[in-house]
């Protein structure tokens, strides 16, 4: 963002790249223990502050030049908020502005949603003034000339920087906290304090995001009658009961990621993906992950296909009597899926009827804000860390994912919360998002080096156990789904799935983000974006020819999916036992893996 609509250009990366000094950063590192840079600073945010001080004192004359615009543009905000107040002290609307005289774009934020920040001229300003000195901080770092890994680390941390000074953080600049003040007496300011005490005891520190007190696992959330059918040392098997008197005769099986647990697949009651699919006639299966601990240090990305996926597509056949299984997959667990039908097509193995791939990347060359978070060096550092627990705490990864969207998942909690004494809302998204999991050290570590660093299966290199993985190997018909604003699969990305896998693929875009976008049940107001894709290589559309040419549905994705799988389910026969003399059950849904007892 420019630091004026007008009078400025945009900067970024416009400096001279910086000449070849020592990098004091890297040379002060190199007198620090490695296991204590591995605990204290895993995403090199105290290099790219030293690596930002050090670009301003070798470019002097552009951090200049990004003063002076944003002197510039603080002058214009001044005078058009005068202009505002006169116009309010002679009886004008103070919400309307004469062309230009908004320097700085507003954009939606919920930290300003009060309407004081447009109709009173002093705070008015000071929001103007605020997103002024934002853009002023993405200026500053494109004047320090950084490489891009850390141009792009700098633009994150600057941002978080820009979060933190916000007016809307402090009480006295804060027009909802100080209503809230004034009309209960000061109460709400006490119950604001006494929730920062309890989030810093309790929270981290970070304003608590949900009340999830009356969403229980197994009551509220993960509702969806099963029972568990198969256990084994890394994953239990979730049949869930049907609800249709017929079902179609091939089953469906879902794998979820491991980094969070399976429920965000069955969320609520008519907000449950697995509940859409049971009332369709559809015998469906769920995949349910151990939370790991420091027993399963040694557990590897091949243990989470083998006991995980393709295990789980052996017991399905087996208890249904089935000889073809369809697939879906969420995220992580759709790279899973991905990689066991293309393990399977190679092995003549075709079980596998049709795959559905939910906000998923096969392709990791553009991952986003995630990159950010990602490069050997943190790798490195990561592993390093892993080394003292066996695993990733779940906390790691639950914060990586609030500081890629601060000011919705941390910030925007700040003005309601510790301000104005409100307590959070109980929200089943939130509610889910909050119960993350652990990851084995061996598994995460390679995760990370194969597909994050190396990219190995969408380069056709990947090698698991010795055996070569080929996605153009699939000839399964593939549905796959991905999300406008999803800022961990990218939607452009997840497009490029469509070009690697071989046979018949439907691409859908979803409006919101990579959790909302599958949480997406039919409403009046959900709308989506379908249209095959059957060219590849040159000839092959890219994502945004792609959409030009996409056919927009009213309606949930859900509904369009619902046909589509219809159509590859087979008849219809009587619902099959829930499980068999060979895998007997072994309790109820939604099991004892998802409640951490392991």
């Amino acid at each position: 963002m420019a630091a004026s609509t007008d009078s400025t250009v945009d900067r970024r990366n416009t400096a001279p790249p910086a000449p070849r000094t020592p990098d004091l950063a890297r040379a002060l590192e190199t007198v620090v223990p490695d296991s204590l840079l591995a605990r204290t600073d895993p995403a090199l945010f105290g290099r790219t502050v030293l690596q930002l001080a050090q670009g301003w004192a070798t470019h002097p004359s552009e951090v200049g030049r990004a003063a002076s615009a944003f002197a510039a543009v603080s002058a214009r905000i001044g005078a058009a908020a005068t202009g505002r107040a006169l116009r309010g002290l002679a009886g004008g609307d103070t919400t309307e502005a004469p062309d230009g005289e908004t320097p700085m774009p507003l954009t939606k934020d919920g930290r300003f949603k009060d309407t004081t920040w447009t109709e009173n001229p002093a705070f008015w300003a000071l929001r103007q003034e605020y997103l002024a000195l934002v853009s002023f901080f993405d200026d500053l770092v494109g004047a320090a000339g950084l490489e891009p890994d850390s141009d792009e680390r700098a633009r994150m941390l600057m941002g978080l920087v820009g979060s933190v000074v916000s007016p809307s953080n402090l009480l006295p600049t804060n027009p909802a906290a100080l209503k809230r003040a004034f009309e209960t007496g000061g109460a709400s300011v006490v119950a604001g304090l006494r929730n920062v005490l309890d989030d810093v005891a309790t929270n981290n520190g970070r304003p608590r995001q949900v009340d999830a007190s009356n969403l229980r696992v197994g009551k509220e959330l993960a509702a969806t009658p099963g029972k568990v059918v198969y256990r084994n040392r890394l994953m239990e098997l979730v049949q869930f009961d049907a609800q249709t008197d017929e079902v179609h005769e091939i089953p469906l099986l879902c794998s979820p990621p491991w980094i969070n647990k399976y429920y965000v697949m069955d969320l609520a009651p008519e907000r449950s993906l697995v509940e859409w699919a049971v009332q369709h006639g559809h015998t469906v299966f769920m995949i349910s992950y151990r939370d790991p601990d420091s027993s399963m240090a040694s557990t590897s990305f091949e243990d989470y296909l083998n006991f995980g996926d393709a295990e789980a597509l052996d017991v399905v056949c087996r208890i249904t009597g089935s000889d073809k299984v369809n697939l879906m997959g969420l995220c992580l667990g759709g790279l899973m899926a991905a990689l066991l039908t293309a393990r399977c097509a190679a092995r003549d193995d075709d079980r596998i009827n049709s795959l559905t791939l939910l906000n998923t990347m096969l392709d990791y060359s553009e991952v986003g804000p995630v990159s950010s978070f990602v490069s050997p060096e943190i790798v490195e550092r990561l592993e390093r860390s892993m080394q003292e627990t066996g695993y990733l705490p779940a906390e790691s990864m639950a914060t990586t994912f609030d500081l890629l969207r601060a000011n919705d998942l941390i910030f925007n909690y700040i003005g309601p919360n510790w301000l104005e004494g409100k307590a959070p809302p109980a929200f089943d998204i939130l509610a889910w998002n909050a119960d993350s999991t652990r990851m084995p050290a061996a598994m995460h570590a390679s995760y990370l080096r194969h597909f994050y660093l190396e990219n190995e299966l969408a380069r056709g290199v990947l090698e698991l156990e010795g055996e070569p993985i080929s996605l153009k190997a699939i000839h399964a018909d593939t549905f796959i789904v991905a999300a406008e604003n999803d800022h961990i699969a990218p939607w452009r990305t997840s497009f490029t799935s469509t070009e690697l896998i071989g046979g018949d693929v439907t691409f859908v875009l979803s409006t919101a983000g990579h959790i909302a976008g599958v949480v997406n049940p039919p409403s009046p107001k959900a709308k989506h974006w379908v249209g095959t894709v059957g060219a590849t290589g040159a000839d092959a559309p890219g994502p945004d020819a792609w959409r030009a040419r996409s056919t927009e549905v009213k309606g949930s994705w859900w509904e369009s999916w619902a046909e589509w799988i219809g159509e590859r389910a087979g008849g219809m026969r009587t619902p099959p036992p829930t499980g068999s003399d060979e895998y007997p059950v072994l309790g109820e849904a939604p099991g004892d893996y998802v409640r951490g007892n392991a």
